[in-house]
């Protein structure tokens, strides 16, 4: 086939919009879901962390990504089979072991879109050169963020109003799901024309036996030099923030007499779904830029302590529960633009770790070491939270942010990587 370039404006943001629709439909909307239906935080804490088991898991069939078809083959079908998986969401919603069914639905969706990231973020890195991959961190931050702002914010308003139309919240999530397959189908199809066919996109030539290629791939990444602080720091820069994170929408949806805040779904869907991943998408731009402009070396201090100094806010907010929607707003909008702004450093990292052969196999390493320095930390917080109440469970999330401060002080990074 021949090579075909396209300007990344064209792609970049859909495909990673794309990458966030299901990710968040799994992560986010479906705790909203379970808790609207009347499930307890452990429960949906628990169960829904295990969901996080296929990105912890992915390298393992990374190797079969490279090996077989081209990243944009498996990128755009894929999105097919996900587009799919979101649409039987939204039959299981009136079946009697609604829970279990669309678990089993949400498990499988998992899978494919842990599998659909491994191609993506593998033809991100091919289809781009180098200084072009930072220039456009902080773009493919943003537009998967956008997804978060489609998910937590305008799904959770929409199921809010359909709820109080309603009176059946399972009813109200049967549309959204619907709604949610319906666009991602459109984006199966508008990258099937769209995405560019680079030269470098081909299927990985096997040496010899494709289960000793598998083996090798593997192990070229755990001989990278420094390999136990690369690991150190992608499972535990993100321990405080994880656990901060699965616990805020309960939060916010709880009544004040739990500790909460006493939201309703369309206050939660703009207070922190609209307005919060704004700012989050504001902060991951900006991250993106500084990086290009600066080096990842001399922002990561200072991005460590923009992504996790804000949690401070969920202290507050918990100590004081406010009834003040604007001042609620304010406190996630902070928060969260420090998320985002600080969360592009974490990105370019694990970009700068897979420089070289096998770069895709090697992404998706990474990502699934983050994936489980999240679930990990996250199937344990709504168990803490009950036991600790919310006031609190912020303080130790805050507390559990200091190894990721460990981590960044022992990394080592090329002062030239990232930069323009």
């Amino acid at each position: 086939m021949k090579a075909v370039q396209r300007n990344p404006w064209w792609w970049v943001p859909t495909l990673y919009f794309g990458q966030g629709i299901p990710y968040f439909a799994v992560m986010s909307l479906s705790l909203v879901m379970y808790k609207n239906t009347g499930f307890s935080n452990t429960d949906i804490a628990f169960y829904t962390s295990w969901l996080y088991l296929p990105w912890v898991i992915k390298p393992l069939w990374a190797p079969v990504v490279e090996m077989f078809g081209t990243k944009r083959q498996w990128t755009v079908v894929l999105q097919g089979v996900v587009g799919v998986a979101l649409a039987l969401v939204a039959f299981t919603t009136h079946l009697p072991a609604f829970f279990q069914v669309s678990l089993a639905v949400l498990w499988l969706m998992a899978f494919a879109s842990a599998t659909h990231d491994i191609a993506a973020d593998g033809f991100y890195m091919l289809a781009l050169q180098q200084k072009e991959q930072a220039a456009y961190v902080g773009v493919r931050s943003t537009f998967y963020r956008l997804a978060n702002i489609t998910g937590q914010g305008a799904l959770v308003a929409l199921a809010g109003i359909l709820i109080n139309r309603t009176g059946d919240p399972h009813t109200a999530w049967s549309i959204v799901f619907g709604l949610l397959g319906a666009v991602f189908a459109l984006l199966c199809a508008w990258h099937f024309f769209m995405l560019p066919r680079p030269a470098a996109d081909t299927r990985a030539r096997l040496k010899g036996n494709p289960f000793a290629e598998f083996i090798l791939t593997f192990a070229a990444f755990f001989r990278k030099k420094g390999i136990l602080t690369i690991l150190g720091f992608l499972l535990l820069f993100r321990l405080g923030e994880s656990q901060l994170l699965k616990m805020a929408v309960p939060f916010l949806l709880d009544p004040v007499a739990e500790g909460g805040l006493g939201l309703d779904n369309t206050q939660v869907g703009f207070v922190y779904g609209t307005v919060g991943i704004i700012a989050l998408t504001v902060g991951g731009l900006l991250g993106g830029v500084a990086i290009a402009r600066f080096g990842l070396k001399r922002c990561l201090w200072p991005m460590a302590f923009i992504l996790h100094v804000p949690g401070l806010v969920f202290v507050y907010l918990s100590q004081t529960q406010p009834d003040n929607i604007a001042l609620i707003t304010v406190a996630m909008a902070v928060e969260q633009f420090g998320y985002g702004f600080g969360f592009a450093s974490y990105l370019m990292y694990m970009i700068m770790v897979c420089e070289g052969e096998h770069k895709t196999a090697h992404y998706a390493i990474c990502t699934g070491f983050m994936a489980l320095g999240m679930m990990v930390p996250q199937m344990a917080s709504g168990y803490l939270q009950q036991i600790m109440g919310y006031q609190h469970f912020f303080i130790w999330a805050c507390l559990a942010t200091i190894p990721a401060f460990a981590m960044t002080a022992l990394v080592k990074i090329d002062p030239q990587f990232g930069r323009n």
